[in-house]
């Protein structure tokens, strides 16, 4: 069965790239470590940047919220100039001063914010040199460690051109099941049949089947596991 075949070079071409990623991932130690504080920075770098826009959000609305302040403010003030009448000037003070302890209580934690994104913006730019440093430094020692490697580099091209030619032959539900299957079988989605049982889960077969198994007509999957079945 042509699909069966497709899917058996499919896994087999996996296991290939596997062992060459595996391969190229395995780092000299000064390159693993600026890969290390590549990874590091830029971890950092995201959670500031987390930071800066959850302040710049409370900025905004503080802001808003302190023009409101100061046009109340500003409400009481001129009613302040403008009562004659002794009672109610005493109230229109009252007014005012709790007007301007409620913009006070507003302006304070917005300064705050203001100067907390200050210090983040400068801790980020600290971040992006240091960042950029050692990606500079990263990138030149792992193009040496590339040239070192070139046949693996190479075999890693051809596997990928080979697994994208394989899967285009493959139904797209197919290939997402393929995958799906692969991540949680650790690689091992078609299985040979042994003894008649399952060599993935070691379950055996029933009788009908391991017959439509043995005619080869369709696929047949483990009805324990799922993995695709194939007699060897």
């Amino acid at each position: 069965m042509e699909t069966l075949a497709t899917l058996r070079d499919l896994q087999a071409t996996l296991r290939d790239l596997t062992t060459i990623q595996r391969e190229l991932s395995d780092l000299p130690p000064d390159v693993a470590v600026l890969d290390g504080r590549v990874k590091t920075a830029t971890k950092f770098m995201a959670e500031k940047n987390r930071a800066r826009e959850t302040a710049q959000l409370q900025i905004q609305a503080k802001t808003k919220d302190l023009a409101l302040a100061q046009k109340e403010e500003d409400r009481a003030r001129e009613a302040v100039k403008a009562t004659s009448q002794k009672v109610h000037y005493a109230s229109a003070i009252r007014e005012l001063d709790e007007k301007e302890r409620t913009k006070a209580g507003i302006a304070r934690p917005l300064k705050a914010l203001e100067a907390m994104v200050q210090v983040l913006d400068k801790a980020l730019a600290g971040l992006e040199a240091e960042r950029s440093a050692a990606q500079a430094q990263f990138d030149e020692l792992h193009a040496v460690f590339l040239d070192e490697h070139a046949n693996q580099v190479e075999g890693r091209k051809l596997l990928l051109a080979k697994q994208s030619e394989l899967e285009a032959k493959l139904p797209p539900v197919e290939v997402a099941r393929f995958h799906r299957m692969a991540a949680a079988r650790q690689g091992r989605v078609v299985v040979p049949v042994e003894g008649g049982a399952c060599t993935g889960c070691r379950v055996k077969l029933r009788g009908p089947l391991f017959a439509d198994l043995k005619e080869g007509k369709i696929l047949i999957t483990c009805e324990s596991c799922q993995r695709i079945l194939f007699l060897p």
